[in-house]
């Protein structure tokens, strides 16, 4: 598996929900604990996001652009910077603004597909949702804007044109192909940002295109609990342990098995919080013999032993 596909599985990015909007302007609705990545296609009508934890600038979606929205917890997404918003999101049920009462029935709620149908100047788009485990997802999100837009394109039509037919029907296996055509929008999304001239994506995506370098990233995230050390990656490679060092301390900003350690360590701490096994057996998994040696590199990464993270995580 390739790193991008192992990040973004691990982070959790299989797991979204999607839905199809379509409301007749004026609308407008808040998201008062935004999920930790969203995005937001325009399929027509216009498109405007607020960062609402932010300065509040908004941004104009066109039909086929995408919005990837991460790094805040509250936005407002509606046909105008100036339509204030009936409609607030809280622990993913929605809430009047002017009653508090929850939004329970009608044809104002986001559901797969909802709103006021195909009528002349309505707005449509697909608003979907990921719940990233948060360790992993600071590998996907540390280098992305509070809001990234990728124009429409060819490649992201491609893909938006399935998924807004998918999300429009109710048959057998839907969900399974909604997630998979997501992940595939997701992934197109991040190529064409990170590849913008002005994008500074992560030192790990850009040293993919190394080709000893990537050989050695994906080496180390396919196997990450085998014993490596820099002459084994360098021989699988085929460089030297001199030239293997100097060229991943250069590519990736750090060196290779400091880079090994904190992949670990990340594993290691989404382990420690979805799963009930022993803080032995999570350190086996990473790559550690020494119950002891696993405890002391994850205090030196975390800040907190493995216990305390677990019981605080």
């Amino acid at each position: 598996m390739d790193v991008l596909s192992d990040v973004l599985e691990r982070a959790g990015a299989g797991t979204a929900t999607v839905r199809q909007l379509i409301r007749q302007p004026p609308w407008a609705m808040t998201f008062a604990d935004a999920p930790s990545l969203t995005v937001v296609a325009a399929l027509g009508g216009p498109v405007s996001i607020r960062i609402d934890d932010a300065d509040g600038t908004p941004y104009s979606l066109a039909a086929g652009d995408i919005a990837l929205i991460s790094g805040t917890s509250r936005y407002t997404i509606g046909d105008s910077p100036s339509t204030q918003p009936e409609v607030v999101f809280q622990q993913g049920k929605p809430y009047f603004l002017k009653t508090g009462e929850e939004a329970t029935a009608g044809p104002d709620l986001p559901a797969r597909t909802c709103g006021d149908g195909g009528l002349p100047g309505a707005t449509t788009m697909l608003w979907s949702a990921y719940q990233l485990r948060d360790g992993l997802s600071d590998r996907l999100l540390e280098m992305l804007p509070p809001v990234a837009i990728i124009p429409a394109g060819p490649r992201t039509q491609a893909v938006l044109d399935l998924l807004t037919t998918e999300t429009g029907s109710d048959e057998p296996g839907q969900d399974a192909i909604l997630a998979r055509l997501l992940d595939l929008v997701l992934v197109v999304s991040l190529r064409a940002w990170w590849a913008k001239p002005d994008a500074t994506p992560p030192a790990w995506y850009r040293a993919l295109a190394d080709a000893p370098i990537g050989e050695a990233l994906r080496l180390l995230h396919e196997d990450p609990s085998y014993r490596w050390t820099v002459s084994n990656l360098a021989d699988k490679v085929g460089l030297s342990r001199a030239a293997f060092s100097a060229r991943f301390s250069k590519l990736v900003g750090e060196p290779p098995l400091t880079y090994l350690t904190g992949w670990r360590m990340t594993l290691g701490a989404d382990l420690l919080r979805d799963t009930d096994s022993t803080i032995a057996a999570i350190a086996h998994k990473v790559g550690y013999h020494d119950t002891f040696a696993f405890s002391v590199a994850f205090k030196r990464i975390h800040g907190v032993s493995p216990s305390v993270w677990r019981r605080t995580g």
